[in-house]
């Protein structure tokens, strides 16, 4: 059912291993949200608004600030954006220094610039987590404590920045999970249900079973007969190896699925995260269906390989398909698909008649000729979609796309590297084609290629996180040039400095100049954030190279379960003979 998305993965260096659960999706929006301002958030060259204030005296280190930052020399654009601060009187400035300090984890500097943001007459949320991450990081857990109750009552969504710190700003795992603990023994916790349900979660991603339950205890108590609580109460049970239990809890407020949309889609990813596809697809069909709802069924009884169920689904669905609807005939043909009855879905796919689907449809056909060995005709329907001037561009550049993945599942190099140059002949610097490009030449070990295709992407968006994030880890994980890929990975934290992908790499590249003890502090963040065999594989493979070897295996079966045939996985087990 996903044989396409091998075309749509350009956006990030690699892709999620699994879907989350909606809830767990809560609580990664909540970690993902920095704790202060992040700094890319401002514009290039943000100039005070009082003009006036910017003199002379601000204008060149606010440039050697702005020009440091391009180039991932982070501790220079924080000490250069606050000598502009100063000589501007600028609180802001203050701010942007002490946010890329942090990032920079220079925490003399931070400390500095937050004074001076101080001074200027900073105050607010934002500050105050400022100061906690700070605080936590120097140790001094009493300062942060406090400051994290001051900041939970800052405003209703305080407790979205106090997972924030607790994120950014902990040492590991243990020392966030103290705090957590003493967050809710304290008397400052709000009364939002999602607050509680994000904390419980959360102890869950820093692997405190006793924690959790806890937790868990105390929103039953709370807010009794909350159907929402029983997610939490199984999703806990579930991460303490207890499916039976999770499921019963599942089937207890099952009835809830018939009335309440949100809960049948809360309720059957939880059934997904306990690996029981069937169970999942067997709640979305409960209540009222429409293309979406049969989508998902459709997707989950795919994964789990239910063909006879699936085929079920396909019968009652191509019952009421005598009307040229193009999303239902769309469906049918991908479902057609998977059931490998191909000549079944390129009719269903040549009878879509219009809307955005039918350009989708055209591209599955051309798929679905290939898998019916027709190779012939799957290359001149894509060449005849790539001339089709009536075609949207996203659908022309997918078509390249398309028939440059089909060409290397036929080995067929040569090939592959053509249906690629024509791309960009048609849609010339195309982001999407050049990545594309760039991980098939990483694929066959062309690291001077894969460069070059990155770099030229950061020539005509110089502020790509993808591609800074992707060459940088290319340069991390298959060259010696650790301080060039180091700054790449710095510009791109800049950006986003919680995301999960690129926390990763940064543990990587620290890994690869020698600082395990860093290394490991980002990889644990990273695996907080997002369970990924990539992240898994290089936490495990960092903590063997410094004799933790017990617990390294324990991050290599994760991966295994995650992903078996992941590629980072198998380089670190035959690295480490793990």
């Amino acid at each position: 059912m996903d044989s396409m998305d091998s075309i749509h993965r350009v956006s990030r260096r690699r892709a999620p291993s699994r879907a989350f659960s909606l809830l767990a999706a809560a609580v990664l929006t909540v970690l993902l949200a920095p704790a202060a301002a992040a700094p890319a958030a401002k514009p290039a060259l943000a100039v005070p608004a009082d003009a006036s204030a910017a003199t002379s005296a601000a204008l060149e280190p606010l440039l050697t600030g702005e020009f440091a930052l391009q180039a991932g020399k982070l501790k220079e654009a924080a000490t250069a954006y606050a000598a502009a601060a100063r000589a501007a009187k600028d609180k802001e400035l203050a701010a942007r220094a002490t946010d890329i300090a942090i990032v920079a984890k220079e925490d003399k500097l931070a400390a500095e610039s937050l004074a001076l943001w101080r001074q200027l007459g900073g105050d607010g949320a934002p500050l105050l987590a400022s100061q906690a991450i700070l605080a936590l990081r120097g140790g001094d857990e009493r300062a942060a404590l406090r400051d994290l109750d001051r900041l939970m009552l800052a405003d209703d969504t305080g407790w979205r920045r106090v997972l924030g710190v607790l994120s950014t700003g902990s040492k590991d795992p243990a020392q966030a999970a103290r705090l957590l603990e003493k967050l809710v023994d304290g008397s400052q916790m709000p009364t939002d249900l999602m607050a509680w349900v994000a904390f419980g979660l959360y102890a869950q991603r820093l692997d405190q079973p006793k924690l959790t339950e806890r937790i868990v205890g105390e929103v039953v108590q709370r807010f009794p007969g909350n159907p929402r609580v029983s997610l939490l109460r199984a999703s806990q049970l579930r991460e303490d190896g207890k499916s039976d239990e999770a499921r019963k809890v599942l089937e207890s407020i099952a009835g809830q699925a018939d009335t309440d949309t949100q809960m049948r889609g809360l309720i059957a990813q939880e059934y997904d995260a306990l690996g029981d596809l069937p169970a999942a697809s067997a709640i979305l069909g409960r209540g009222p269906q429409d293309d979406q709802t049969y989508a998902l069924r459709a997707s989950l009884l795919a994964r789990a390989e239910d063909k006879p169920t699936l085929t079920q689904l396909y019968d009652e669905l191509r019952r009421n398909a005598a009307k040229p609807e193009p999303g239902r005939r769309l469906l049918l043909g991908q479902i057609a698909e998977f059931l490998e009855r191909n000549d079944e879905a390129l009719d269903w796919y040549r009878g879509v008649p219009g809307g955005p689907q039918r350009w989708i449809a055209r591209l599955r056909a051309a798929n679905v000729l290939h898998e019916l060995k027709r190779g012939d005709e799957a290359y001149a329907a894509l060449r005849a979609l790539q001339a089709d001037a009536s075609a949207e561009d996203d659908t022309r550049r997918d078509a390249y796309l398309l028939e440059a993945a089909l060409r290397a599942e036929d080995k067929n190099e040569a090939g592959e590297l053509d249906a690629f140059a024509r791309g960009l002949a048609a849609f010339p610097d195309e982001p999407e084609v050049l990545y594309a490009r760039a991980l098939s030449y990483e694929r066959r070990d062309d690291i001077p290629r894969a460069e070059a295709d990155f770099r030229r992407i950061l020539v005509a968006e110089p502020d790509s996180v993808a591609a800074l994030n992707a060459l940088g880890y290319t340069l991390a994980d298959r060259t010696t040039r650790y301080q060039e890929a180091l700054e790449l990975i710095q510009r791109a934290r800049t950006a986003e400095p919680d995301n999960a992908a690129i926390i990763d790499s940064y543990g990587w590249v620290l890994y690869r100049l020698g600082r395990n003890e860093e290394a490991l502090v980002e990889l644990r963040r990273a695996l907080t954030l997002q369970k990924d065999p990539e992240i898994a594989s290089h936490l495990a493979e960092v903590l063997w190279a410094v004799g933790k070897k017990d617990e390294a295996r324990k991050y290599f079966e994760q991966a295994r379960k995650l992903d078996p045939d992941n590629r980072a996985l198998k380089r670190a087990l035959e690295k480490t003979g793990a």
